[in-house]
C-alpha cells in the first residue's frame, strides 16, 4: 500500500499499488501506454463483464481496511459494458456492496446489494463515489471501511485512490490528476 504520495497528504491510498488477483475469461488484463495521455494504464477487456476484473485485496479471506470514504477512480471509456464494485462494513457490523454499471437504467437496493447506473464521457473520466454518503441514502447506516474493490471490463486505469476529502486538482500531484500535465514538444 501507498499510504501517502510525498508531497501529498497520508490521507490518500493509492489502490494499483497493492497486490491485486487478476480473473480473465475472454479477455485480456495489461499494462499498456495510452495514446491520448502518454502514460501506462491498465487495461481491462473482455467479452463478458463478469469473467474479467481485478480486486483488492488478492486474498479473499483478508480485506483492504480501509477507512477513508471517498474512493476516486480515473476511468477511460472505451464504449463498452463496464461496472464496477466496492463492498463496505457499516455501523451494523453488515458487510454492504454497492456495484455501478454503465449498462444498467435504475438502482435497486437490496439488503447487501446496490446497484446503480453510471454515465460516462467519451475518453478519461474521474469517477467519485462518497462511499459515506452512498451507505446512509441506500441503508441508513453509517460507513465504517471498505473491505473490497472489484474493476471488472472494460475499461483503462489510470489511478484509483481513496481519500479522506475530494481535492482539487491544484491539491493533487501529477498521477493523481485527471490529465497528466504536457510538455510543449518544440518542432525543428
Amino acid at each position: 500500500w501507498s499510504s501517502g504520495v510525498f508531497g501529498f497528504p497520508s490521507q490518500v491510498m493509492s489502490l494499483l499499488s497493492a497486490p491485486l488477483l487478476f480473473q480473465v475469461r475472454n479477455g485480456h488484463i495489461k499494462r499498456i501506454t495510452d495514446n491520448d495521455i502518454q502514460s501506462l494504464v491498465l487495461e481491462i477487456e473482455g467479452t463478458n463483464v463478469s469473467t474479467t476484473y481485478i480486486t483488492c485485496p488478492a486474498d479473499p479471506k483478508k480485506t483492504l481496511g480501509i477507512k477513508l470514504p471517498f474512493l476516486v477512480m480515473i476511468i477511460k471509456n472505451l464504449k463498452k459494458y463496464f461496472t464496477f464494485e466496492v463492498q463496505v462494513l457499516d455501523d451494523k457490523n453488515v458487510r454492504r456492496r454497492f456495484r455501478a454499471s454503465n449498462y444498467q437504467s435504475t438502482t435497486r437496493v437490496k439488503p447487501f446489494i446496490c446497484t446503480m447506473p453510471m454515465r460516462l464521457d467519451d475518453g478519461w473520466n474521474q469517477i467519485q463515489f462518497n462511499l459515506s454518503d452512498f451507505t446512509r441514502r441506500a441503508y441508513g447506516t453509517n460507513y465504517i471501511e471498505t473491505l473490497r474493490v472489484q474493476i471488472h471490463a472494460n475499461c483503462r486505469i489510470r489511478r484509483v485512490y481513496f481519500s479522506d476529502r475530494l481535492y482539487s486538482e491544484d491539491e493533487l500531484p501529477a498521477e493523481f490528476k485527471l490529465y497528466l500535465p504536457v510538455q510543449n514538444k518544440a518542432k525543428v
